[in-house]
């Protein structure tokens, strides 16, 4: 188990994310539980799905938490007429060497922006599967690996679906969460009119952290302790979904992975060198819902793939939570969870 002699992998997670967040806030009014979600999912290693109407920020979001990290940023429209080399890349005849010269694509940076992915076709869409799961491509049986850190921060509209191309299971299952950044509050958005009204805070807005600061924090993020306990609470939220009668398809082992990792993710953010039940409770709506597909009969109820996820977390039972173990006579509460209790 890795442990944390020092303390300050943590410590300077917390300040290094703090600065971000503030960034990001910077520009994304009245969203802290969005802007968390996004950093949760940099940080453990994933991939973003940002899915909601028009008009409430969702490329904003992406673009803020790029350029609030000194990195390799590249945006990809995608079109219908967008081909898969424009995103991998492709090999072109050099005729002064007399050989093929690889010329990479828009997907190697380290954080790729693609924006309303939906209306690409499914050709196109599949060029990403490699590098999402990967993180590399391969062009004429060549390997070309991407650069550290890797996230791809995708948009969609989910109301305008007259020529787009839903995304395939195997797609959005490769995406580690997905949010929905929602109407603002009149407050927020009466402050948006103040912040946005004259210029855009974009055009301001200044890196804050660097790549390899990043790249230092998700390792501190893998050495996270997750307890038995909490692993298996995780398996057994993800299995249920396998058997409920209002879905035909429940989430897969990569589900479980990717909650588990996003759990870790959280409990850094929150301060703490080990992760509780709560943290895989607040991300698994976010993290397994975009996954799960309701039968025909819960559509015609108009049930949603987040209700059943709810309705799962109800009925599975919880660990006990480090307060509850010392209530019980079980002894120290975060020795419960296999970690020595320690202040970060």
């Amino acid at each position: 188990m890795t442990t944390y002699d020092d303390r300050a992998s943590l410590t300077d997670l917390t300040a290094t994310v703090e600065r971000v967040r503030s960034s990001v806030e910077g520009v994304i009014e009245g969203k802290p539980e969005v802007v968390r979600l996004s950093l949760t999912v940099l940080l453990a290693e994933g991939h973003l799905l940002i899915e909601d109407v028009p008009g409430v920020g969702k490329t904003m979001l992406a673009k803020a938490l790029a350029r609030s990290i000194d990195c390799s940023v590249r945006r990809i429209q995608f079109t219908p007429d967008l081909l898969p080399s424009d995103i991998t890349g492709v090999s072109i005849w050099d005729q002064q060497r007399r050989d093929f010269e690889f010329k990479p694509g828009a997907i190697f940076a380290q954080i790729v922006i693609g924006d309303e992915i939906n209306r690409a076709s499914p050709k196109t869409q599949s060029a990403l599967l490699e590098s999402m799961e990967e993180r590399q491509v391969t062009i004429d049986g060549q390997s070309y690996e991407l650069p550290s850190p890797f996230m791809v921060v995708a948009t969609q509209n989910p109301v305008e679906m007259e020529g787009t191309y839903p995304l395939p299971e195997a797609q959005r299952d490769r995406f580690m969460a997905r949010v929905s950044i929602g109407y603002p509050s009149p407050e927020a958005e009466l402050q948006m009119l103040d912040v946005h009204g004259g210029a855009s805070p974009l055009d301001d807005l200044q890196p804050v952290a660097h790549a390899h600061e990043i790249v230092k924090l998700v390792d501190a993020v893998r050495g996270v302790h997750v307890a038995e306990a909490v692993r298996r609470y995780a398996v057994d939220l993800v299995a249920a979904t396998r058997t409920h009668p209002d879905l035909r398809l429940g989430a897969s082992p990569r589900a479980t992975l990717h909650l588990l990792r996003a759990a870790k993710a959280s409990a850094a953010l929150g301060g703490r060198d080990y992760a509780l039940p709560d943290d895989v409770q607040n991300l698994a709506v976010a993290v397994l819902a975009h996954r799960l597909l309701p039968t025909a009969q819960a559509q015609l109820n108009r049930r949603t793939s987040e209700q059943v996820v709810e309705e799962i977390l109800q009925r599975t039972p919880v660990p006990a939570t480090p307060q509850q173990q010392r209530a019980y006579g079980l002894g120290d509460g975060a020795q419960a969870y296999g970690q020595q209790p320690r202040r970060l």
